[in-house]
């Protein structure tokens, strides 16, 4: 055991250690206070440490794919993987990742999909990675994280890679719905799509017929109201995304106690199919008593910050041993990326695009009455939690808010990492729905 514990905190030493020497580097010149917000001007200035960094994902990248900036994107230095990019004139598909993960996340998926025929791209969302142009201070204007400009970034990735419309738009966990909000606005572009892991309920409903008499809809707890209720139970807990939103999570997870490699190996272990107490079911409403009943990844024990959680979980060295779907020197990628971009581009996320935000509901209540009518699928593994952590979602996508949901795929041995647990099932189901939608519209 000591040498395993001696092995990973060299690890997030040398890791650490080479984040702080580039952070180093770039504020070197720079007046006191704009060294102290050195992450601030590396992400406005548009990344310039990125450019000389070593390769990304390392020697754990997979053949085929590459790596590539892409420049004036809404804003943004959009950094994206990408396969099947030799032969011009393909259709596409574009994969959006989700929390906390990174474009890397499919590496598993995308040569299977570049071999279909596909051109596919996937790039690190706003927020995350390499991708550049965001500010990355707990204090930033959040208005650029909210979903319709995530939407706006996808959409002009897709048309600076010279492609007027998608095949394909994949987006799983916090990338789900950036994917579903894509489909419904702008079905021209995004004409077919795969949720995974966290359902899509549709646009918030506008009050209707009120002025006639009628009764307006009950309103939904907060996530605020919530906790307040949570906070009553023994042992009290909490909502997992209010904590997201503070701002000591960042600092929660990046200098995780027990080392932020052994944070994202528990974290991912937790979540997934290997922590044997993911048995997760429909719950009957969203109230305290039912919510309680997920594990503490969503509803947290009060007194806990993510990093507690998630060292709760660390798996043993035998388990770490056996968990061929994410080998340590890809929990190294992950390791490096975070380490020098820290998570609060990522988190801010959950200060706007979900929960009750005005002016996320404002913007959304534009589309209200919409549905996604595009070919839809719905994607996760049988273990996830996420799929059933919003009690009615899944029903409510299936009924309402998707119209042509053609395929609601739950995987034997896999978690919230789907795509990463069981890329083989994951790859033949998008393929096998991109061949259908293809013979589709050949028929006459």
């Amino acid at each position: 055991m000591s040498g395993t514990t001696s092995t990973v905190s060299r690890r997030d030493f040398l890791v650490t250690a080479s984040a702080a020497m580039g952070g180093m580097t770039l504020a070197q010149g720079l007046p006191a206070e704009a060294s102290a917000k050195a992450g601030v001007t590396r992400a406005a200035q548009g990344g310039s440490d990125v450019a000389s960094l070593p390769p990304y994902g390392g020697s754990t990248m997979p053949a085929g794919i590459r790596s590539r900036r892409v420049a004036n994107v809404n804003g943004l230095t959009v950094h994206m993987l990408e396969a099947g990019y030799e032969s011009p004139g393909r259709p596409a598909v574009l994969l959006l990742h989700g929390f906390p993960e990174l474009a890397y996340s499919w590496r598993k998926v995308m040569l299977p999909l570049a071999a279909a025929g596909y051109h596919v791209i996937a790039p690190d969302q706003r927020g995350y990675g390499r991708t550049t142009g965001w500010d990355d201070s707990y204090d930033a204007d959040p208005d650029a994280f909210r979903i319709l400009n995530m939407v706006r970034d996808a959409t002009g990735l897709v048309y600076a890679l010279g492609h007027r419309s998608l095949a394909m738009v994949v987006g799983h966990d916090a990338g789900a719905p950036v994917a579903a909000w894509a489909a419904l606005i702008r079905p021209d572009v995004f004409r077919s799509v795969t949720i995974m892991s966290s359902p899509f309920e549709g646009p918030p409903a506008i009050p209707f017929d009120t002025a006639n008499g009628a009764a307006p809809p009950p309103r939904a707890a907060t996530d605020d109201e919530l906790d307040a209720e949570l906070a009553k139970l023994q042992p009290p807990r909490k909502y997992y995304q209010n904590y997201q939103r503070t701002r000591g999570a960042n600092d929660n997870m990046l200098h995780a106690p027990q080392g932020l490699h052994a944070f994202f190996r528990a974290y991912y272990h937790y979540k997934s199919a290997d922590w044997k107490g993911n048995k997760p079911f429909r719950l009957k409403a969203r109230t305290a008593e039912e919510m309680a009943k997920i594990p503490t990844y969503y509803v947290m024990d009060k007194d806990k910050g993510m990093a507690g959680t998630a060292a709760a979980e660390m798996p043993s060295a035998a388990e770490i041993a056996a968990c061929k779907w994410l080998t340590d020197a890809e929990v190294d990628v992950y390791v490096t990326e975070y380490s020098r971009t820290s998570f609060t581009g990522a988190l801010q996320g959950y200060r706007v695009r979900r929960g009750g935000d005005p002016k996320s509901i404002a913007e959304m209540h534009t589309f209200s009455g919409r549905t996604i009518d595009v070919p839809s699928i719905f994607i996760a593994g049988k273990s996830d939690w996420g799929v059933y952590q919003t009690p009615g979602a899944v029903e409510s996508m299936q009924t309402s808010a998707c119209t042509r949901m053609v395929g609601f795929h739950l995987l034997d041995g896999a978690g919230h990492w789907v795509q990463q647990e069981q890329p083989e099932r994951v790859s033949e189901l998008l393929i096998a729905f991109l061949r259908d939608q293809r013979g589709a519209s050949a028929k006459p």
